[in-house]
């Protein structure tokens, strides 16, 4: 029998760089992304809420928005998440359906009206819980490529060589979320302008599993499989500012403006990994487990701002648009000695982007509203392609029963394409993403 020795430290580290969870390069990305997550209302019409306010999840874009409340009220919604998740490697596609339920939003706006004669006509103190994205997802790949295998023999020796590759597997899963908790303040003058300012607390909780297999055999008969399990645990908690202002230059129109700074968060990782190599021709298991290795740094999203503008068809309904911008280029981590490269790439590989709201309303007497909506938002990586853009469009209901309970019903759809590259010898998984969002809240009146 031939003489079988694998450098297993050699391969680990190979493969810790190649074939790996999220980078944190990648992870500083995905930190600092929102999706449209809150009442139904606000999902309904894809988020377009920046000069309208009157709504819990519109004081998370303008905290100005506050001040159109007319009385307190309370809000809480349910979301249901489907997300399918199609994958191609050289040919062969996986797909893969999720599923998940949350708690979206839950906040409560108290309104203070003071006494006849004040400028100053009304003012708003607002509590607000927002799921800002979810986590919860899990994706397969499979297919062999055309590339070398990762896994070898020692060349100074006698070995078996296991270059034909068999096949590659691939699964990532992961979970938790990114929620926030926002207290504002909102006031109006003269019934005509509003502004508002935000405090707002983050909270991330991101946990990746992915898993690495490979197939291979030397030609002669000789079969080899490998696995190499990884496990990263990302968590802390961020805090930012944000201001707004809404005009009302005529009775119909509304314009706003909202000003988000970085969001500053402290992040702890903890990473452990696992390598397993088996051979036909040996009955060693040949294994590597890493310790437990935990790091703490911190990380600055970029600043956005955005600009929205809506007609009122009187008490029938409205139209609304809003304008986002956000400079990724700006991301940072810290301390910069530990990161240096990643914040290099992060103004090379990274850009400006740009996303668009538009949603609309229609009211059908007291009781019937119906509402529907489109956006549109870039990728933030320079070399992305036109569907890497996510791009979709929400519709929803609204129910009266009287002043003081409302329930909202709303839908979104939305697509987008990706890559996730999992080892370097070969090319990227190709990822086509559909997702639907339903979303129900119910209004109280207090």
């Amino acid at each position: 029998m031939k003489k079988i020795l694998f450098l297993i430290g050699g391969l680990l580290s190979s493969v810790v760089i190649n074939a790996q969870v999220i980078s944190n390069f990648d992870g500083a990305v995905l930190f600092s992304d929102e999706d449209i997550n809150g009442t139904a209302r606000f999902n309904a019409m894809s988020g377009a809420f920046g000069s309208l306010g009157g709504d819990m999840s519109a004081s998370d874009i303008n905290p100005a928005g506050l001040a159109v409340f007319s009385n307190s009220q309370g809000a809480i919604t349910l979301g249901y998440r489907n997300t399918d998740i199609s994958t191609n490697y050289y040919g062969t596609t996986t797909d893969y359906s999720d599923n998940f339920l949350n708690l979206v939003q839950a906040g409560g706006v108290l309104v203070f009206k003071p006494y006849n004669g004040s400028n100053w006509t009304k003012f708003a103190i607002g509590f607000n819980y927002a799921l800002v994205k979810d986590y919860e997802n899990e994706f397969e790949v499979n297919g062999v490529s055309d590339g070398l295998t990762e896994f070898d023999g020692d060349p100074y020796l006698d070995d078996v060589y296991y270059d034909n590759i068999d096949g590659h597997f691939f699964g990532s899963y992961t979970s938790g979320e990114n929620t926030k908790f926002t207290v504002s303040f909102a006031a109006e003058y003269d019934n005509n302008f509003s502004f508002g300012l935000s405090l707002v607390s983050h909270k991330i909780d991101h946990f990746q599993k992915g898993l690495f297999e490979e197939s291979s055999n030397d030609g002669n008969g000789n079969l080899l499989d490998a696995s190499f399990l990884q496990e990263l645990y990302t968590y802390g908690q961020g805090v930012g500012l944000n201001v707004g202002f809404i005009a009302k230059p005529i009775q119909e129109l509304r314009l706003g403006l909202a000003l988000q700074t970085p969001t500053w968060y402290n992040l702890t990782e903890e990473y452990r990994d696992d390598l397993e190599i088996k051979v036909s021709n040996n009955s060693r298991l040949y294994t590597e487990f890493s310790d437990l290795n935990i790091y703490e740094y911190d990380l600055v999203t970029p600043a956005k701002a955005t600009g929205s503008i809506a007609y009122l068809f009187g008490k029938d309904g409205l139209l609304s648009l809003d304008y986002t911008y956000k400079n990724y280029t700006k991301t940072k981590l810290k301390p910069n000695s530990d990161f240096s490269d990643t914040n290099r790439s992060f103004n090379s590989d990274l850009k400006n982007t740009s996303e668009l709201r538009i949603g609309g309303e229609w009211r059908f007497g007291k009781i019937f509203s119906l509402r529907g909506g489109y956006f549109y938002k870039e990728s933030p990586f320079e070399d992305a392609i036109d569907s890497d853009n996510v791009q979709g469009f929400s519709l929803g209901t609204g129910f009266s029963f009287s002043r003081s309970i409302k329930l909202d019903l709303a839908y979104q759809k939305s697509t987008n394409t990706g890559v996730y590259g999992f080892a370097e010898y070969s090319n990227p998984a190709e990822l086509d993403v559909d997702q639907g969002k339903f979303t129900a809240t119910l209004v109280i009146g207090l």
